[in-house]
């Protein structure tokens, strides 16, 4: 079986979001498991993807909106 290709991304989250992640993989951690961030990252996308589309966004409106793009560079 061929290896699926993937695609690397980069993005802006709060920081709480990415305390998060960090709070996830310390309970995996806690059970036995290792995981990546972009594995929890991954579990997350397959969690949502399975739920009814009004949980679906009723969850992304949810969501705090923040500003993307990158910060401005620092001289």
């Amino acid at each position: 079986m061929k290896r699926e290709k993937v695609v690397r991304d980069t993005f802006t989250m709060p920081r709480s979001d990415y305390e998060t992640i960090a709070a996830l993989k310390q309970r995996c951690l806690d059970a036995g498991v290792d995981a990546k961030k972009s594995e929890v990252l991954r579990a997350a996308v397959l969690l949502l993807a399975s739920e009814p589309t009004e949980r679906m966004l009723a969850t992304i409106a949810a969501l705090k909106p923040v500003k993307t793009g990158r910060p401005p560079r620092s001289k």
